[in-house]
């Protein structure tokens, strides 16, 4: 039995490829370092999207659109903005998405990658009561995402940032996230449908939700004043050290060193500067604290240690750090979804029965 699924292949994909053993990410023939800090979002969402959509117009329209998209986004759904602010910002996200037409069309897709940009920054300021600020259709969608966020505009490292984050997670395999979105769309359902499924299954914290307390471990870990200590104590009472390890990279996660290098070209000598040199001492001192402990597994950074840096000194609070994870992810649960639905069948695996068995009559 494959417990959890593991190796089985439950789908052929033209989308990415994840080396476990290689430490290597593939994204439709290109290797990320190929795409991260070279290709703005929208051009590799319209390369994880082309051959599934037969109305996709080129890299500029395609950015056009999605900037349409942002304010048609915001149009739609600014009056209601206050009550999803009355929930979590993650659950308001998704209630807005919701609310978005379920449809299969190129304009439905825009839409959805348009949608996490657009809300998480409305969500957030009428959290802390500031007014929402209205997209700019003509702004690269990073930066517009920033400028809704800040209410000014950002500096373009800043801007260039998110967007190789973005481009950075935009599609990882068969991951958690994807199956249930592909699951979803193997039933011919509409792409909101598929891409609500993703959603529900990105909040999780061994999923999206780890991020986020990664910041909670460096603050408390800076408190302490003793990392080695403190990370070998958690280890003691059994829990996770958070931003390492992975389900399927045995050596380091290659997205890791991307973001890292983000986040050093962002510090400088001022507060991100400083919060990175901390970070690293922390890793370092993770990974050695993890060889001792735990010496039968190969235990190495992973996505969300440097993705924490990473949002946090773009201006997003932790508890959106999902948000933006989505805001990522999209097009290429997206994409999955248009795969599955042209190439696939309907996703119907078998269970094995463990249950009591009812008495036999004779």
């Amino acid at each position: 039995m494959a417990n959890g699924l593991d190796d089985v292949v439950a789908a052929e994909t033209v989308l990415s490829d994840v080396d476990g053993l290689g430490g290597r990410l593939t994204i439709r023939g290109h290797s990320l370092p190929e795409l991260a800090g070279r290709w703005r979002y929208p051009q590799v969402a319209r390369l994880l999207l082309d051959g599934f959509f037969d109305d996709l117009p080129g890299d500029a329209e395609l950015a056009e659109a999605i900037g349409r998209a942002r304010v048609e986004v915001f149009q739609r759904l600014q009056p209601i903005f206050p009550t999803l602010a009355a929930l979590d910002v993650y659950s308001g996200m998704r209630a807005g998405i919701a609310l978005l037409p379920d449809g299969g069309t190129l304009a439905d897709a825009l839409r959805l990658i348009a949608a996490p940009a657009v809300l998480t920054p409305a969500l957030l300021r009428a959290k802390r009561g500031d007014k929402a600020v209205a997209p700019d259709k003509g702004a690269d969608h990073a930066a517009d995402m920033l400028r809704m966020l800040s209410g000014k505009a950002n500096s373009p490292d800043l801007a260039r940032a998110l967007d190789t984050y973005l481009v950075t997670v935009c599609d990882h395999g068969l991951n958690a996230s994807t199956f249930a979105t592909r699951v979803v769309a193997s039933t011919q359902a509409g792409l909101t449908s598929a891409i609500l499924a993703g959603l529900g299954a990105l909040k999780g914290p061994l999923h999206g939700g780890a991020p986020g307390p990664v910041i909670e471990m460096l603050d408390a870990i800076e408190a302490s004043c003793d990392a080695a200590g403190w990370l070998r104590d958690e280890i003691v009472h059994g829990e996770r050290i958070m931003g390492f390890g992975h389900r399927i990279y045995r050596v380091r996660d290659p997205r890791a060193d991307v973001l890292k290098a983000v986040v050093r070209q962002l510090g400088g000598k001022g507060g991100t500067g400083r919060r990175l040199a901390f970070a690293e001492e922390v890793e370092q001192a993770a990974l050695e604290v993890l060889r001792v402990a735990k010496p039968q597994r190969s235990i190495q950074t992973n996505v969300e240690f440097y993705t924490a840096l990473l949002l946090e000194a773009a201006g997003f609070p932790a508890e959106a750090f999902s948000n933006v994870f989505a805001a990522g992810r999209i097009a290429g649960w997206i994409a999955h979804a248009r795969e599955q639905q042209t190439t696939g069948r309907l996703i119907r695996p078998q269970s094995r029965y463990v249950g009591p068995v009812p008495d036999l009559v004779a």
